[in-house]
């Protein structure tokens, strides 16, 4: 039998703050995680694409891990992003993390290498060998290349502590099929702001969101619309919201919603190279976006 969790509702995939000289800032990253809690989200994901998990090493990794659980304390879970290179890596940071206090992870592919489906499952069934705290694995094929299929996920059901599937591919109709091969085997998250409203009415418990750092009220106000079958007050935060929404599927997602959130008053524009902050007429465009919605915020 698998874990039973408690996993559902909004789950900020949080940025990493960094200072102008491009270290950690501890205490800019810990005053975000407390506005988001003070806001009522339902869980924490740090070290996600959006917390820049490729540009840390592992040492400020779990530093960071630490200063959210300093605020965090046993409140909401606290599930640690898993993106590396090898899977003795994902091991390693799985094992580190887990002594930092995390009570989960989001594991993601290897990167870079594109695996095929026998190396893409090894990859998952060793990294949970390394750990008996649950696992949400991520499914972003337009970002990491690699698909994790339901039939991948019919050969990882015997794992115990593979609980829930971050769905990401961008195509509602994988949630379905998922639910119609494994029934409710797997907890599923929707991974994309812009398909999350359509994730939720196709059975999604959970939303792992990027505009959630920048936007938590609204956020909130839709999520609670959709789940109490207010599909009308739902769908019209989901119109207002979607110019923002699709940032998260944009190739520089962690820019946008940086500087989104930087707008709103959390956090600054800061990224790490090779990513650089928006420039010019791009820096400008999302910026008439973020500031005509935050005018007409519902």
């Amino acid at each position: 039998m698998p874990l039973t969790v408690n996993w559902s509702g909004v789950f900020p995939a949080v940025p990493t703050q960094f200072k102008d000289d491009f270290t950690l800032d501890l205490s800019a990253t810990q005053k975000h995680v407390e506005a988001l809690l003070a806001e009522g989200i339902h869980g924490l994901v740090m070290l996600g694409t959006i917390g820049e998990n490729c540009s840390l090493s592992l040492d400020e990794k779990v530093a960071v891990l630490k200063a959210t659980k300093e605020v965090s304390g046993d409140s909401v879970p606290l599930i640690n992003g898993i993106a590396e290179f090898t899977t003795a890596n994902a091991c390693e940071t799985a094992r580190a993390a887990a002594r930092a206090g995390v009570d989960g992870f989001m594991v993601m592919p290897g990167m870079v290498y594109n695996s095929d489906r026998r190396e893409t499952v090894n990859h998952f069934r060793t990294v949970a060998g390394a750990t008996d705290l649950p696992i949400m694995c991520y499914n972003n094929p337009p970002v990491y290349r690699v698909d994790l299929t339901p039939e991948m996920f019919e050969d990882l059901a015997d794992v115990e502590t593979i609980v829930c599937i971050k769905e990401a591919a961008g195509d509602t109709r994988r949630i379905t099929d998922l639910f119609n091969r494994l029934g409710d085997r797997y907890l599923i998250f929707s991974g994309l702001d812009d398909v999350a409203l359509e994730s939720i009415l196709l059975g999604c418990t959970g939303w792992i969101s990027g505009l959630v750092d920048a936007f938590p009220r609204e956020n909130r106000l839709m999520w609670e619309a959709a789940t109490s079958g207010d599909w009308v007050r739902a769908l019209e935060i989901y119109r207002w919201y979607m110019p923002m929404l699709h940032f998260d599927s944009h190739p520089k997602l962690v820019q946008y919603i940086k500087l989104t959130c930087a707008e709103m008053g959390y956090g600054t524009e800061t990224v790490r190279a090779p990513r650089l902050p928006l420039v010019g007429e791009e820096r400008e465009r999302a910026l008439k976006i973020v500031r005509e919605s935050a005018a007409t915020r519902p």
